[in-house]
């Protein structure tokens, strides 16, 4: 008999889960939703729940970002003063974006500009790009039987195009099964315009307390660290570790070099031992071959952002200065993976050991 998924302290098979409900939503699901109050009316959710524990809010009208996330009533990441919003009041210009900034798991952040604001040429850019406020198109739910695996997806399309500019999409698909203790992001973006175009993307994940605390350590396979700027290197010692939220905290951004195992591959871990939960992320390098930490231990702002990325937070005009720009050609596409998953007990030590083993 091949199990299918561990619900409630054991391993349930297929045939076992269908004797003991008239609807697999009993345990878990999609469940689709708008948000009705405030700065929020309007957006449209999926809420996806895998039973073990794993609830997780995408935000349509956000490319899918993940906005949302406990695991048995923890919460997995840091969520702003902002909150929910519509992206409607997004604001473009430098630093607007924080304005519209909610946190979460995920706040993708691209797909021509990501990073700082800069002016590149002719073009202002304001911090982290735009189609993190794109609201996705084409959105498919599909839940089922694949044999002895109940799998829930939902995919959409979100578009970052303008009249004589960049037309890209990014297709983004996320997957969970029942009974799984993760959520898999698969994204392909296209260029569907007639010209080349800057491609920049950073997967801006913010993990908060409580997996956050004194008692964390990040854990990664880091070759070489490097602090981005005069207050990243003063605490270069100390940035795997976590301190207690302070009253002032200039922010502190590393950029690491991470090593992979023989099929490309690269893990890392946010671990907190004595709660005895952590998350942890997994993708090819190849794919995204930077790795930034946003280390953010002030008061109100309690986060950390461990951040795949194909570029670094610096913005379009220092990449391309430094001849670092990515372009996609007309018809091109670019694929990417990540697996964002919840660890806990004995998982946190194997991960620990995984991740020395690179």
């Amino acid at each position: 008999m091949v199990p299918l998924a561990w619900l409630f302290g054991k391993s349930y098979s297929r045939a076992q889960i269908l004797e003991r409900c008239g609807n697999v939503d009993q345990f878990g699901g999609i469940r689709l939703a708008e948000l009705t109050d405030g700065p929020a009316r309007g957006v449209r959710t999926a809420e996806i729940r895998t039973g073990s524990g794993l609830e997780v809010q995408a935000t349509l009208d956000r490319c899918l970002d993940l906005t949302h996330g406990s695991f048995k009533g923890i919460p997995l990441c840091w969520r702003s003063s902002v909150g929910d919003i519509h992206p409607s009041f997004y604001e473009p210009e430098g630093l607007g974006w924080l304005r519209t900034f909610a946190g979460g798991i995920l706040a993708t952040c691209g797909l021509t500009q990501a990073g700082a604001p800069n002016r590149d040429g002719e073009e202002e850019l304001g911090l982290h790009g735009r189609i993190g406020t794109c609201p996705a198109s084409r959105v498919s739910v599909t839940e089922g039987w694949a044999g002895d695996e109940y799998v829930m997806s939902i995919s959409g399309e979100a578009k970052e195009a303008s009249v004589f500019g960049p037309h890209l999409v990014l297709c983004r698909k996320l997957t969970a099964k029942l009974g799984g203790n993760s959520i898999l992001i698969e994204d392909r973006i296209e260029n569907r315009g007639p010209k080349v175009s800057p491609l920049m993307v950073i997967y801006h994940m913010n993990i908060g307390w409580p997996i956050v605390s004194e008692h964390s350590l990040l854990v990664a396979p880091s070759r070489d660290v490097l602090p981005r700027d005069a207050d990243a290197a003063a605490h270069l010692d100390r940035h795997t570790g976590f301190e207690a939220p302070a009253d002032e905290f200039p922010e502190q951004v590393f950029l690491h070099d991470l090593k992979t195992d023989a099929e490309g591959r690269t893990l890392v871990g946010l671990l907190n031992h004595e709660l005895g939960v952590g998350v942890t992320l997994r993708y090819r390098k190849a794919d995204l071959p930077y790795f930034n930490q946003w280390k953010m231990n002030e008061k109100g702002h309690y986060v950390c952002g461990i951040e795949p990325a194909n570029c670094r937070t610096t913005g379009r005009a220092d990449a391309r200065a430094q001849d670092e720009l990515e372009l996609i050609g007309s018809g091109e596409s670019r694929l990417s993976t990540i697996e964002f998953a919840v660890v806990e007990g004995e998982e946190l030590d194997a991960i620990t050991s995984e991740v020395a083993g690179m």
